[in-house]
């Protein structure tokens, strides 16, 4: 199986190439250079794998939510690729992505926080125990104060919602949370990973059908995304 993989919801910019469990990847904390290094990075990938792009079987992204712009990046991006190579494109859950990532320590019950600005997080609660990320309940923006997680057992914290403002769902959760890793962030790694085991379920989807997970919100694309995007569909 062959995959290349898009993550860049939050202000980390990372591809992926999968090649039958292998994992090639580039991973950088690079704001505003999405549209920059997305499809670069890719190309050498492939190159550093021994691919061509006709020789992918899908192609996987993260759908977020994250950072309006960089999700409409990467699933631009998956999109017009997809569409290029006639290709079956695999959306994956950028807080699922977070949750797969985290440490072996954190357990089997992990909740993913994205600092969604505006004194808001996105918010899911997964469960890992059977080795895949499951989520509890359904994925939210909002406010610390009114987050909530099943009782019972402990919780394993990730990502920047932990430290947005001021800690507040750190302080929120606090009871409940056997530890917090506030620095992590999604990785196309784990996008590729996850993405693998959805096209092995025959889950692949066709490139008309992809629609990013806002939950917020859409608003139009820059100038440098629209070159990005149109660069991909050559």
């Amino acid at each position: 199986m062959k995959l290349l993989a898009f993550e860049t919801a939050t202000e980390a910019c990372s591809v992926a190439v999968y090649v039958d469990g292998r994992v090639h990847e580039r991973f950088e904390l690079a704001p505003r250079r999405h549209a920059e290094l997305a499809l670069p990075w890719a190309d050498a990938l492939l190159a550093e794998a021994g691919l061509a792009r006709s020789q992918l079987d899908a192609i996987a992204v993260g759908r977020g939510p994250g950072a309006f712009t960089g999700v409409r990046l990467a699933v631009g991006l998956a999109q017009g690729i997809a569409l290029a190579l006639d290709r079956p494109v695999l959306p994956v859950s950028t807080l699922a992505v977070l949750a797969a990532g985290a440490a072996e320590a954190g357990g089997a019950h992990v909740v993913a926080a994205i600092d969604a600005r505006m004194g808001e997080v996105y918010l899911g609660a997964f469960d890992r125990s059977s080795g895949e990320p499951r989520l509890l309940g359904r994925e939210q923006v909002l406010g610390p104060a009114a987050a909530t997680l099943p009782d019972g057992v402990d919780w394993w914290g990730v990502g920047t919602g932990f430290d947005a403002a001021d800690g507040a769902l750190r302080e929120r959760l606090g009871a409940q949370l056997a530890g917090v890793d506030a620095a992590a962030l999604p990785r196309a790694a784990d996008v590729a990973r996850l993405g693998a085991l959805a096209l092995a379920r025959g889950e692949g989807l066709a490139p008309e059908r992809l629609e990013p997970a806002y939950l917020r919100d859409n608003v139009a694309l820059n100038s440098r995304e629209q070159q990005a995007l149109r660069d991909a569909r050559r």
